[in-house]
């Protein structure tokens, strides 16, 4: 057990404190001012961790903040103060949340053991709105880049071959069966793969759904990665989102195809160590956590 200082423990709350803030606050004068943001708001609206939630400061299990007096985190769920020092309670963690720590631990060991795809030009997004009328679809606010008809004939001109089922279940009825998969909940952990930008964003999520056996930082550089891959999600999604910044990329051509596969193979890899570092977090919690009796 790793016993951090008063001194070190305040530091580094500080400067994780200033990294989410950093992040955080356009999302947060946006919502006091009613005004939504079509790429930027995704990470707040459709993950369920709050920003104060994510500004709240996790050492990780293994680690123990000296004056438990002092320390916010002595009164938080899952923390345990003893010998005037406070510390993860891995026990009490496991008792509550053990079902998902060992669902996503086998998550990410198999997305991580197959071989990266990157032939799906993220045409999710294009699937979203196939067909549909471009009133009813979920950024009403922005002009499809091609129009419905061209949307649509992008759409028909390519196989669709989505593996994630939290992106296939967005699908407009007449896109589903376009798709060459047929992803469920009871299949995502044969069908993930970690080519999939989805699959990337998703590491965020299972980041704050160990939190606090996870630490902060990990949470903030899985954070970070699902910022930078939704930037790309929605610049080769069929919306013109030019007047807030994002150059299309456009993967009806050529040129668009390899953009879009050599950003992929980037975050694939970023998300490969990502995974590897949240395997260990939960291992580590493992190894703390007290035998199971017999």
């Amino acid at each position: 057990m790793h016993v951090m200082s008063q001194d070190e423990w305040r530091e580094r709350t500080a400067a994780h404190e200033s990294r989410v803030d950093a992040v955080t606050a356009a999302h947060l004068a946006r919502r006091r001012d009613h005004r939504k943001h079509p790429v930027e708001d995704f990470l707040f609206t459709y993950y369920s961790f709050k920003p104060a939630q994510l500004r709240r400061w996790h050492p990780g299990a293994g680690a123990a903040l000296a004056g438990a007096h002092e320390a916010p985190q002595a009164a938080w769920r899952f923390y345990a103060a003893e010998r005037d020092r406070v510390a993860v309670d891995v026990d009490a963690f496991v008792a509550a949340r053990g079902d998902t720590l060992r669902f996503v631990r086998e998550l990410l060991v198999r997305t991580a053991g197959r071989p990266a795809r990157f032939g799906c030009f993220g045409l999710h997004e294009w699937a979203m709105v196939y067909r549909l009328d471009p009133s009813d679809v979920r950024h009403s606010g922005w002009p499809l880049r091609l129009g419905a008809s061209g949307t649509d004939a992008v759409v028909e001109s390519h196989q669709v071959a989505c593996s994630h089922f939290d992106a296939y279940r967005f699908f407009t009825p007449e896109a589903a069966p376009r798709n060459a998969l047929r992803p469920t909940r009871e299949s995502q952990p044969d069908l993930e793969q970690p080519g999939c930008l989805h699959a990337g964003m998703d590491l965020y999520k299972w980041a704050h759904k160990l939190v606090p056996v996870v630490p902060s930082d990990l949470v903030m550089d899985c954070f970070e990665l699902a910022r930078d891959i939704r930037s790309l999600d929605m610049r080769a999604a069929p919306y013109d989102l030019r007047e807030l910044g994002y150059e299309p990329v456009r993967i009806e051509t050529p040129e668009g195809k390899a953009q879009y596969a050599a950003e992929q193979r980037g975050f694939s890899e970023r998300g490969q160590l990502l995974r590897a570092r949240l395997v260990e977090a939960i291992d580590r919690a493992d190894s703390l956590a007290s035998p199971t009796p017999a």
